[in-house]
């Protein structure tokens, strides 16, 4: 628990929400947020529309075994999951993080 009375962070936040490189650290970090959600959105809908609406697609066997087109599109569908979450940790590590610290230099 923050021991810092909440007036006196005030000030603080209040220079924070008003400095221009938090503004673009937020529009940078949301607009990354919103496009791979939606991405996901996308992603993950379509899957389940295919599931709903075209079994016969996602039922056809891949060659003379048992594994059905539907296996490696969802297989698909978990590695993008992991590469854009990959790209978003990259994006952070490698600009929002230096964003988040020139704005507590500059407030400080």
């Amino acid at each position: 628990m923050n021991s810092t009375p909440k007036d006196a962070l005030d000030p603080t936040l209040a220079r924070i929400e008003a400095n221009p490189t938090y503004q673009t650290l937020k529009r940078k970090r949301n607009g990354l947020g919103w496009t791979l959600t939606i991405l996901m959105l996308v992603a993950y809908y379509g899957y389940i529309g295919l599931i709903a609406f075209d079994k016969a697609f996602l039922a056809q066997r891949l060659g003379a075994g048992v594994t059905t087109i539907g296996i490696p599109i969802a297989i698909a569908l978990i590695v993008f999951t992991v590469l854009i979450t990959g790209y978003y940790v990259w994006r952070a590590n490698r600009e929002f993080d230096r964003l988040t610290a020139d704005v507590l230099r500059e407030v400080r």
